[in-house]
């Protein structure tokens, strides 16, 4: 892969980000990239196995980043009566509100929405209805900001999730650590969080298209969230089986719980 001369950055994605291919890549069917193998399905399990008992719920959750995908509130949806979906990306946010309001055209999440509700035994017609009605918003948000939804200033949510996003979105470990402040300050006292992502990985590809990402090691997360006084719950890691796939260079990809502190 070529070095980036500089991060590609969110202002980078609003040019260059094909969110249909992007989706049609990684999301079209369950098992996701076949360069990425069970990326995809690991995450929904882990997931499914987070959120399908039900003891996890409360009014509102957030996910930050979102993309142009709805994958990561599934499980989650039938436990939190509003959700807010966001990117920084128009057309990412663009491609939800086309989902949300069945608009000609809009992206397929049939084969993911089938394999969750194959995991947690429900209907698919009734989990897609269930999360077309709760997401209340879907907004813009910069994880750069220490308000990402600034100028909005949010009600606290009971779970917060974040897929992908912040390696993504930060060039370096220092910004990394300033937008996990910003995005744990939107929950409540003894709020759940929920990351999913990639550790060891550079760069990414949406067909052709390069994207940069910040490295990231198990022990760089933690000693982010220890430094906000967060106790880990859970850190899940699948290890990736080829590193030589011509999409991305990631070593594994993770699910990580995480609660804050209570005052």
């Amino acid at each position: 892969m070529t070095e980036f001369t500089t991060f590609t950055e969110g202002e980078f994605y609003e040019g260059h980000f094909d969110s249909r291919a992007y989706v049609k890549n990684f999301y079209s069917r369950p098992s996701g990239h076949a360069d990425e193998k069970d990326f995809l399905t690991f995450v929904l399990r882990c997931l499914s196995k987070l959120f399908s008992a039900g003891e996890h719920r409360g009014k509102r959750l957030i996910d930050v980043g979102s993309g142009p995908s709805i994958h990561s509130v599934l499980s989650a949806c039938g436990h939190y009566d509003e959700i807010v979906l966001s990117d920084f990306a128009q057309n990412n946010r663009r491609e939800i509100e086309k989902w949300l309001n069945n608009q000609e055209g809009s992206l397929d999440w049939k084969p993911v929405l089938q394999y969750v509700c194959e995991l947690e035994g429900k209907s698919p017609s009734d989990l897609e209805a269930t999360l077309k009605q709760r997401v209340k918003e879907v907004l813009k948000c910069d994880v750069r900001l220490e308000n990402p939804f600034y100028p909005h200033t949010l009600e606290a949510a009971d779970c917060v999730i974040t897929s992908l996003c912040l390696e993504a979105a930060c060039k370096d470990i220092q910004t990394y650590c300033r937008a996990l402040r910003g995005v744990t300050k939107l929950l409540h006292p003894g709020g759940l969080l929920v990351i999913i992502g990639v550790l060891g990985e550079s760069f990414y590809k949406v067909d052709e298209q390069l994207f940069s990402c910040l490295r990231l090691s198990q022990n760089d997360i933690e000693e982010a969230l220890a430094g906000l006084g967060f106790s880990i719950q859970e850190f899940n890691i699948l290890p990736a089986e080829n590193r030589e796939n011509s999409v991305s260079d990631f070593e594994a990809v993770f699910h990580l719980v995480a609660r804050k502190p209570s005052e």
